[in-house]
């Protein structure tokens, strides 16, 4: 097995949910963790409570100047990069027939090109090592469409299809997709739509899994022996029928 401890990991959207989760989890297995949000405050508060092996700066991943200066940052602090978690992301639910276009906008911007901002800032560094890892948070909408979720299952489906491009394209760089069942988070808190906030809480409220399960499957992922590379894991709650 990899040993967490010898890593560099860089994750955005760490300032609550899976992203905070996961910083915790690997810097409590002896990881270096560069955390990345808009939310500075928090990051702030997280990496003073976490210690010296975590740092921080402020992260838009729709800006790709900004994610390679991110990048930047964490190298010039340990070193080098071994994996990146591309956690951040937004749900904001609605009918199609709502037409909250700016929020499709918003979906397409965080979710899609919120990925390839990362990828297009780790991937040369890994081409030049020859190793590497990059884990993208997608979501149970990248395998399946309900009402309300057809643009946000759209984007998921695309970062579905940018990790496997990643996978066939650099036979040494690993890529790892993981796919949150209903989560504990702050993610429904985008959704604007009365009735489809109203739908989301019943599905929330039938059962959900902690942001720290998706953290372990993270961890899981990453301390593989090198020669394997997970490629897809899957977090329900045991309940959920979704």
């Amino acid at each position: 097995m990899n040993d967490v401890s010898n890593k560099v990991v860089l994750i955005s959207g760490a300032s609550s949910g899976i992203g905070e989760a996961t910083a915790r989890e690997l810097t409590a297995a002896g990881a270096k963790v560069m955390i990345g949000a808009r939310r500075t405050d928090r990051l702030q508060a997280l990496a003073a409570e976490l210690g010296e092996n975590v740092a921080w700066a402020r992260l838009d991943v729709t800006e790709r100047t900004g994610f390679a200066a991110f990048v930047t940052a964490a190298e010039q602090r340990f070193g080098r990069v071994d994996v990146l978690v591309n956690n951040a992301g937004v749900m904001p639910l609605s009918p199609l027939s709502a037409l909250l276009v700016e929020q499709w906008d918003w979906m397409i911007d965080v979710n899609i090109r919120g990925v390839l901002n990362g990828i297009a800032a780790v991937l040369p560094r890994f081409q030049a090592r020859g190793e590497g890892q990059i884990i993208n948070i997608a979501s149970i909408a990248a395998h399946r469409v309900v009402p309300t979720a057809a643009v946000y299952s759209a984007t998921k489906y695309a970062v579905w299809a940018i990790t496997e491009g990643i996978r066939q394209e650099h036979s040494n760089i690993r890529a790892t997709i993981i796919s949150p069942g209903a989560t504990e988070s702050e993610l429904a808190n985008t959704i604007t739509d009365p009735a489809t906030q109203k739908s989301v809480a019943a599905f929330r409220a039938a059962g959900m899994v902690s942001a720290d399960a998706i953290a372990r499957a993270i961890r899981f992922a990453i301390e593989q022996p090198a020669d394997v590379d997970v490629n897809e894991i899957v977090v329900r709650a045991t309940v959920s029928k979704a």
